[in-house]
């Protein structure tokens, strides 16, 4: 029998957890003392949240990097430092310890102002950022995730709060004021809480919200106001963009510089990456995997093409994750959109029929097999929509994003998303 199995066996669950604690902790201080505590008089803000969490860090990289700052990312899709970026291969919004507190003594070395990093809630658990002091912690958001590992929602808020209640001891606490889990986070926040979002309680005010060429606003900040502008299309976006201007009001970045910072984003990749190759309707890559991410990825479509053209969605889900989510994803498709090519997504060890059919059952529920085609095949069931498009209407693919691997069947494979449905775009 597995060593592990055979332990959790005969020590009660209560007893092994604190073994796991114990040991997590203990292993995080020696590597920190091996590398040399790297992390050390680093000005570091970390954002967490269910969804929207990349895109925001990028959102404040720009901002910090027009206010003067000299920095360094870390995130799902992106990796950046002093200037110098590339995509993020590993598939890990934190890479492994070790890899973690090597990109951070690069970073001391290149004398960086700040170091922004996306943290997830397993990541706090693990107890991954001891010994990284967190200047600003930022929430994006709270919706259905993660709960294969974390078991309930609030286990999985509680994880969160870490990152704003003494576990981090942050300055400042950037939080979205229309989150239904806002005042859970605001009774665990030691910081300076500064809040954003639509709510006239919110510190900065999100107002006058319309989509022009991607989403204008004004960000309302006591009797001043920031006119931003992202060409980034959505409704979220405009609260990741907030976010951003919000950390960037909070280092007293000047206004005309957060307006420049939130404006020089343009692409973030597999987040809402449009592709263009000529084609009379919109395409569009995006990493949606859980239901309020797709929801308001299907919301965007709908508000890009009115009532003139159709949302398409080709989409799947997770194997080995979160089972809960996908007849919740099914049924968020089958509400949102005109057309649905049913997929498989990254199925893991998992069987692939036994996914699509949970999310099978999802779209059932809203009534919406009738407009749903399933194809196993992602790229043929790609190659479907892009075939079935017709002008003003927009595809979105959904799932895979910036990754250049899938799992299929527990094994890595090459794909990239761009290039299959540049490829098929190709044909025709």
């Amino acid at each position: 029998m597995n060593p592990k199995k055979l332990v959790r066996r005969v020590i009660p669950k209560s007893g092994v957890r604190a073994a796991e604690e114990t040991y997590r902790r203990s292993r995080m201080y020696a590597l920190q003392a091996r590398y040399g505590f790297p992390a050390r008089k680093l000005r570091v803000i970390a954002v967490t949240g269910t969804n929207g969490k990349t895109t925001t860090c990028c959102y404040i990289n720009e901002v910090l990097k027009a206010g003067g700052y000299k920095t360094a990312l870390y995130t799902t899709a992106v990796i950046e430092l002093a200037g110098h970026s590339g995509i993020n291969r590993t598939h890990r919004t934190l890479p492994l310890t070790g890899q973690l507190l090597s990109f951070l003594q690069k970073v001391r070395t290149a004398e960086v102002d700040f170091l922004i990093l996306e943290v997830t809630s397993q990541a706090l658990d693990q107890h991954k950022l001891l010994g990284i002091p967190i200047e600003i912690a930022v929430m994006t958001n709270l919706s259905q995730d993660h709960l294969d590992y974390h078991g309930t929602m609030n286990r999985y808020a509680a994880a969160k709060a870490k990152l704003f209640n003494r576990y981090t001891n942050p300055k400042f606490c950037i939080l979205n004021a229309d989150d239904e889990r806002y005042n859970y986070f605001l009774d665990e926040s030691v910081g300076q809480v500064v809040s954003y979002g639509k709510s006239s309680d919110s510190t900065e005010q999100v107002t006058a919200v319309k989509p022009d060429d991607g989403m204008r606003w004004k960000l309302k900040s006591g009797k001043n106001s920031l006119n931003l502008h992202t060409k980034l299309a959505g409704l979220f976006n405009v609260y990741n963009a907030s976010a951003a201007a919000t950390v960037g009001m909070a280092l007293q970045i000047p206004p005309e510089q957060i307006v420049k910072g939130v404006q020089s984003l343009t692409l973030v990749p597999g987040r809402m990456e449009s592709v263009e190759a000529g084609q009379p309707f919109k395409v569009w890559i995006d990493y949606a995997v859980t239901p309020d991410a797709l929801e308001k990825v299907l919301q965007a479509g709908r508000g890009a093409v009115g009532t003139k053209g159709r949302v398409l969605v080709v989409f799947g889900a997770t194997g080995d994750h979160d089972k809960g989510k996908r007849p919740k994803m099914g049924k968020i498709a089958g509400e949102n959109a005109d057309r649905i090519y049913l997929t498989d997504d990254e199925t893991y060890t998992e069987n692939g029929d036994a996914i699509r059919k949970a999310v099978m059952n999802g779209i059932e529920d809203s009534k919406g097999k009738s407009k749903t085609t399933e194809i196993a095949d992602r790229e043929k069931a790609i190659a479907a929509a892009l075939k079935a498009a017709e002008k003003d209407d927009v595809v979105i693919v959904t799932g895979i994003g910036h990754q250049t691997t899938r799992n299929m069947g527990g094994k890595d494979e090459l794909w990239d998303e761009r290039e299959v449905i540049e490829r098929q775009l190709s044909k025709g």
